[in-house]
């Protein structure tokens, strides 16, 4: 099954009409998701149905890919491949300028026109052939990340397996997270993290707290945990809550772009980011992922002297995730692209190393030459 999905898929960009596939963290399950025609669709009421995919700028209109069809397929388990880096040499060519730009970033910061910015790069890599297969890679190599392969004629082809997620919502249930800090993994040794890692964290946190305050109820949040993406560790807080009388719009409006990817307050460190980084991130550090999906749930009651009884519930939900370690696809070239947040503390010797780090959770899914 999981072979004919693909070839759906393959038949699909050879026809030129959108696609996505995705698997959500932890799942054995690929859904697939296709839409009969080339036509671009936007989100206009955040009340549509559907798969989006957003861009980092927030002022910009949020596609909306309709899922005309939508099949599933359980993952074939398969050995897992793992590649060295075929662009160590490119890594290092545009190293004095984002060092450069950390030292921009810093020098604002320390002049209190922002707390925290997320500055980065991309890395392109050529040879790529085979787009299909680096999904199949993604899929085995990082369980736990939403790994997606995204297709529109009019927007282009990108891959991503993301750690974050933006939000979930559930009827009225809203899960959220703060993800910030960035240790590389080293077995059997217990990550430690810096003054830097922790501030960077509570700003993101502190962050969410204050938007989503007067626009839910019972909201709650877990303790800092370091969670393992790839080969990479991360501060994590969980926060929870019920949603006032607000739409789905307001709350993704409060929540994108986060300090996480952008910066604290957004709108100066989105101007900044827009003006110095020198590259369009385009939908890096956008979101994408499932909007007012109908989910049924069937419960069964056992009542004394009756017989069992099925009971069917339909839940809205929505998944969104944010787009991190993710590539763009270009004819044969991948664009990848990588970032890190930026404090007062920061070193930026060390942050630069802090997207090479960032960099191997997509180099380490493409062949050598």
């Amino acid at each position: 099954m999981f072979a004919q999905l693909i070839e759906k898929a393959e038949e699909q960009l050879a026809r030129n009409l959108p696609f996505v596939l995705y698997r959500k963290p932890k799942s054995m399950q690929v859904n697939a998701g296709f839409q009969n025609t080339s036509e671009l669709y936007y989100v206009k009421t955040f009340e549509e149905r559907g798969f989006v995919f957003a861009p980092f700028n927030s002022e910009l209109p949020v596609v909306l890919m309709q899922l005309d069809e939508l099949v599933k397929s359980d993952i074939p388990v398969v050995k897992e491949e793992s590649f060295e880096s075929k662009a160590a040499n490119i890594l290092e060519s545009d190293k004095d300028f984002h060092i450069q730009l950390v030292k921009k970033g810093i020098a604002e910061i320390k002049k209190g026109v922002f707390k925290k910015v997320v500055l980065s790069r991309k890395i392109e890599v050529d040879g790529i052939t085979n787009p299909f297969s680096l999904f199949r890679v993604l899929l085995q190599k990082y369980s736990s990340a939403f790994c997606y392969l995204w297709y529109h004629p009019k927007v282009g082809m990108w891959l991503g397996a993301t750690p974050e997620i933006l939000m979930r919502l559930e009827n009225k249930r809203l899960t959220t997270m703060s993800l910030a800090g960035t240790k590389p993994y080293v077995e059997k040794e217990e990550v430690k993290w810096e003054a830097k890692e922790l501030e960077e964290q509570e700003l993101v946190t502190e962050y969410i707290v204050k938007a989503l305050r007067d626009r839910v109820e019972k909201l709650m949040f877990s303790e800092v945990e370091s969670i393992k993406a790839g080969s990479l560790w991360h501060l994590r807080t969980k926060l929870t809550a019920d949603v006032k009388n607000q739409s789905l719009r307001s709350i993704v409006k409060a929540l994108h772009p986060t300090p996480a990817v952008c910066g604290m307050p957004k709108k100066v460190t989105q101007s900044f980011i827009q003006k110095e980084e020198n590259y369009d991130r385009l939908y890096y550090t956008g979101y994408l992922g499932e909007l007012n999906m109908q989910k049924e749930n069937l419960r069964t009651t056992r009542r004394k002297n009756t017989e069992n009884r099925a009971y069917k519930t339909v839940k809205t939900v929505s998944n969104l995730y944010v787009n991190l370690r993710c590539m763009q696809i270009v004819k044969e070239s991948a664009l990848i692209y990588v970032g890190g947040g930026i404090t007062k503390d920061s070193n930026p010797e060390k942050e630069w190393q802090e997207t090479v780090n960032k960099s191997k959770t997509m180099l380490s899914i493409l062949k050598p030459l």
